[in-house]
């Protein structure tokens, strides 16, 4: 599995990044992106995946490329989603990753997750290694987050949360609702469909609703 962070290339001149290209791609790694929540850099971040700090990380760019592309149809049956970003900034994060600046080869579209994945699956498969196989947040990465990992099977705290809001941090990860960068967004991963079964198996962990002003039920707001 390789971090959701950047994008590299093919073929092209080489150039060395600058020293504040770097030091941009590095606030990029650590602040910004997922890439910490499964992966390490300088001794930072997870053990889920590589660790980034090694020189080239023992794969070619054109791997790198085409794994933060399309990570399932690189190598199926990856945990790793893909990340949404502007190509400029994949390049620079990749490129820093790789030690070189190279010109991006062309690629094929990537394709749609395939469907039929169960809620329990997807949560085994994509959630577990943080939230903890019964959603008690005791999956064995948590203890690498700066943020605890949510604990989905706790009533109090997921009931206080509309499903709107579960589905948008699953959909649109951690940073776009102002939490930890580190939760990766699933929007160009997952399903619509598997987005929505995720949250309804959220709240069968907790056994709980959301908030009743959330709720489309007018026998619960009684």
């Amino acid at each position: 599995m390789l971090c959701a962070c950047a994008v590299a290339a093919g073929a092209g001149a080489q150039t060395a990044l600058s020293p504040f290209a770097r030091a941009k791609a590095r606030a990029l790694i650590r602040d910004h992106l997922p890439c910490l929540g499964c992966h390490a850099l300088e001794g930072e971040g997870a053990r889920l995946a590589p660790d980034l700090s090694q020189p080239g990380m023992a794969f070619s760019a054109a791997f790198v490329d085409s794994m933060v592309r399309d990570p399932e149809g690189t190598r199926p049956g990856t945990m790793m989603p893909r990340t949404p970003m502007p190509r400029e900034t994949a390049d620079l994060v990749v490129s820093y990753l790789v030690g070189s600046r190279v010109t991006p080869a062309p690629h094929a579209q990537p394709h749609a997750p395939s469907g039929g994945r169960g809620a329990p699956t997807l949560y085994a498969h994509f959630c577990a290694a943080c939230h903890g196989a019964r959603g008690k947040g005791d999956g064995p990465n948590a203890k690498f987050l700066p943020v605890p990992p949510a604990v989905h099977a706790d009533s109090a705290a997921m009931s206080a949360r509309s499903n709107d809001r579960l589905y948008d941090a699953i959909s649109g990860g951690g940073a776009v609702l102002g939490r930890s960068n580190r939760m990766p967004a699933f929007s160009l991963t997952l399903t619509r469909a598997e987005i929505r079964a995720l949250v309804r198996y959220i709240r069968a962990l907790c056994r709980c609703r959301g908030p009743a002003w959330s709720r489309d039920d007018r026998a619960d707001l009684r």
